[in-house]
């Protein structure tokens, strides 16, 4: 990890440095120059993208100095300083990185017809614990004639072999409505529906996963604060030995405070994941009357390469809690020795210049 950080502070450096010859070599001095902004904060999709952590609050700026690789050089150095200032078990959240989180949420697939209309499939979810029902909702807009059924199928991604079909039936609201079983094998699958339109087939296909019963959560033991962190049992009844990792979005009075994550190996011997909320994000909200965790993700990471990663979820609402005292967090940034060591190489290397 100390190397990885070596070249990562490296590779900023050179950066910065390239960036200012540039600056130097086109420009006059730093008053003619426009200089680039800081980085804008990622917004995260349903799909893979994690939302930025939000940055500290930074010092007044000063004027740039005449020479502009010194000038992005304390640039890079300041920007280091925050993104290290949470640990990553403990990460601020606003209220649209929580939304951003959810991630269990299906997307409707809209599948554009002549004529304005459309053809759409809804889920419940995205990911089915194996055995659980398939609803599947289709609707179809637009001018054109439409049979009373519909017929679906799921079939396995990997080689489209069919393994569950059922009938949608035309409801009274207009909608279609069926569902099917996900009794087979876990792995991602097709979804296909199929609809005759103006005596026409017309194909919807969407993706959907089916999951390993991995478990159950069974609520919080019970919180204490520790090293400057909230610490938060969670416990989890895992079906099968393996190493777990666990994510949760922390709630202080109904208001997201932080993303927390943890891992843990559970072989039955115990049954439970430590969640810790560091003081750099809980203290300001210290005076809490009640604490929630919801957005509780579960992941069974794969024990030899090749294996799949598999998925559990929460309770919706999540499990809420009465803090213990608070008072003891601190508002300040976090420890790390090896980022400590980083950011102060980057501090003497912009005084060298």
């Amino acid at each position: 990890m100390a190397f990885r950080g070596a070249l990562i502070v490296t590779a900023l450096v050179g950066s910065a440095a390239g960036l200012g010859y540039l600056i130097a070599a086109d420009n006059p001095p730093w008053q003619a120059v426009s200089l680039p902004p800081g980085p804008a904060p990622m917004v995260a999709t349903a799909s893979s993208s994690a939302p930025a952590t939000p940055q500290a609050a930074t010092p007044e700026k000063q004027p740039p100095p005449d020479d502009p690789v010194v000038y992005l050089l304390a640039q890079v150095a300041d920007q280091y300083q925050q993104t290290t200032r949470y640990p990553p078990y403990s990460t601020p959240l606003t209220k649209a990185q929580a939304e951003a989180y959810r991630g269990n949420v299906y997307h409707p697939v809209k599948l554009p017809l002549a004529g304005g209309g459309q053809f759409s499939v809804t889920l419940e979810k995205f990911r089915f614990t194996r055995g659980e029902d398939i609803l599947v909702m289709a609707s179809l807009s637009g001018p054109e004639v439409v049979a009373r059924t519909m017929d679906v199928i799921l079939e396995a991604t990997s080689d489209r072999t069919q393994v569950a079909a059922t009938t949608l039936e035309r409801q009274d609201d207009g909608f279609y409505q069926g569902s099917l079983d996900s009794d087979v094998t876990p792995g991602e699958y097709r979804l296909v529906v199929e609809a005759s339109v103006d005596s026409q087939p017309l194909r919807h296909v969407s993706t959907l996963t089916v999951e390993p019963d991995l478990g159950k959560f069974e609520g919080i033991g019970d919180p204490r604060v520790s090293n400057n962190d909230l610490v938060i049992p969670v416990a989890f009844d895992a079906r099968e030995f393996g190493f777990y990792s666990l994510s949760a979005q922390l709630y202080a009075d109904g208001q997201p405070v932080a993303q927390l994550t943890g891992e843990q190996a559970l072989d039955g011997t115990g049954d439970e994941i430590e969640l810790r909320a560091h003081g750099s994000v809980l203290a300001p909200s210290a005076g809490a009357d009640t604490l929630t965790i919801k957005g509780l993700q579960i992941r069974r990471l794969p024990a030899r390469p090749g294996d799949r990663t598999d998925h559990a979820y929460g309770p919706e609402d999540g499990f809420s809690f009465t803090p213990p005292d608070l008072d003891a967090l601190e508002d300040v940034p976090a420890r790390d020795p090896e980022s400590e060591q980083r950011a102060a190489l980057l501090r003497q290397m912009t005084a060298g210049f």
